[in-house]
């Protein structure tokens, strides 16, 4: 530990490590959604059938999800300054190849490779977030970097339908690989650990640890083998299938916009490609405000004397009601209507963003970590189903149904949070107090 000053004012320098890890969310999704981008042009050349270009879509989140516990077992034994460039490279390197495609089973094969470098980051921001904020700062810190995925969608939707204008849709994918290698490079540059960062003084160092951040120390925690009991008990409970089903209902939206959205108004509804770019990023920025407005109202609620577990469920439920207004595009034509229903939706899905706070809530005490394992594996797995039901829904030529069909999800997330979680308590069993 650095020796410290009596006068010394803490320096800022977590305040640029969450501006790198804010670059680090942005072209993480920019290289989920240049595939999206570039649907119509690859379907062009390659002939693909809306089913075919539904298993593409699909192809990241398989890895993905697989990935998930492997990934998080790398990120507790190697420091984020290592593995986050050989995972930013790695997947950008993989984006660059896609544009050599040359046909489905190689496209499909590239997709499943950058889900699988993919994997392990927001579980690396999360460590450095840990070891960089105190516990009062973690929050807004997190807030931060992920809006960035809202955020640098909004603008770079326009700026990617701009390149494949220029470049085409395989010059598309070769500027946005070399955009994530150079950055890649550049957060091994700049990235150290709190102990290791030659910038950062001894007051911000105390100002970190005495707040609860772990600077760049492993967090003990108490190992505990396996059981599949735990498993099966985790997967008892309504209250738990409540938000496992809703988690599934936001992602659900979420991946129709990270997929076939920019497909669907240029194809299906007729806007030429440049406008669509345009179009594209308007839900993008309605999801990001609903992120923040879901914030302030929960804040809003527990100091009108609202428990804070009730006043972040019903954002939730508002918002997933919220995201199946979706389905009010397929009764209008005008463009901005048909945008409007679309930024509606997704302002939904910003709103009911506030998910995990559930997870720590009605788990019981002991299973919280293999709660939140099923939680999230059930919610990716709506990327890996919603893509390829929406490819076999539309190759009718209509889209229509498929809107339908994540519509009804949405709603059914809103009804498993008022149905089957009911009241917010956590589940209580005998073993807790073994």
């Amino acid at each position: 530990m650095k020796a410290l000053h009596p006068d010394a004012k803490p320096s800022k320098i977590r305040y640029q490590v969450l501006f790198l890890i804010f670059v680090n969310v942005v072209i993480n999704y920019m290289d989920r959604s240049n595939l999206a981008v570039a649907a119509s042009e690859i379907d062009k050349e390659f002939g693909l059938t809306p089913v075919q270009l539904g298993l593409v879509f699909s192809a990241f989140s398989w890895t993905y999800l697989v990935f998930q516990i492997p990934g998080g077992i790398l990120v507790n034994r190697f420091s984020p300054h290592i593995l986050y460039a050989i995972c930013l490279i790695g997947w950008s390197l993989a984006t660059v190849m896609q544009g050599f495609a040359k046909g489905f089973a190689s496209l499909f094969g590239l997709r499943m490779t950058t889900g699988m470098f993919e994997a392990p980051a927001f579980s690396i921001n999360n460590r450095v977030v840990s070891n960089w904020f105190p516990d009062n700062e973690r929050a807004s810190a997190i807030a931060v970097y992920t809006s960035g995925q809202f955020l640098g969608l909004a603008f770079l939707m326009p700026v990617l339908s701009m390149i494949q204008l220029e470049v085409g849709w395989r010059g598309l994918f070769v500027v946005t690989g070399l955009i994530g290698t150079v950055w890649g490079v550049i957060w091994y540059l700049l990235y150290r650990d709190p102990l290791k960062h030659k910038a950062v003084n001894a007051a911000e160092l105390q100002h970190i640890e005495r707040g609860g951040g772990l600077l760049d120390k492993q967090q003990s925690e108490k190992k505990t083998a396996f059981r599949w009991k735990d498993l099966k008990i985790v997967l008892s409970y309504r209250k738990l299938w409540g938000i496992y089903i809703g988690q599934f209902a936001v992602n659900s939206t979420l991946w129709f916009f990270l997929t076939w959205f920019p497909k669907y108004l240029a194809d299906y509804r007729g806007l030429n490609f440049i406008k669509s770019g345009y179009w594209v990023s308007v839900p993008y920025v309605a999801a990001f405000t609903g992120i923040l407005c879901s914030g302030f109202l929960s804040d809003y609620l527990v100091k009108k004397g609202v428990s804070a577990a009730k006043a972040r469920k019903l954002p939730i439920i508002i918002g997933l009601l919220l995201s199946a207004f979706i389905l009010g595009a397929n009764y209008v034509n005008m463009p901005g209507l048909i945008i409007f229903f679309m930024s509606l939706s997704f302002f939904g899905v910003g709103f009911a963003s506030i998910t995990w706070i559930f997870v720590s809530t009605l788990a019981p005490k002991h299973l919280i970590n293999l709660t939140g394992g099923v939680f999230n594996f059930i919610g990716q797995l709506a990327g890996i189903i919603v893509p390829i039901v929406i490819g076999f829904l539309a190759s009718g030529g209509s889209f229509a149904p498929a809107l339908v069909f994540v519509a009804v999800l949405g709603l059914l997330g809103a009804c498993s949070y008022i149905f089957l979680v009911g009241n917010v308590e956590r589940i209580k069993i005998e073993e807790e107090n073994e």
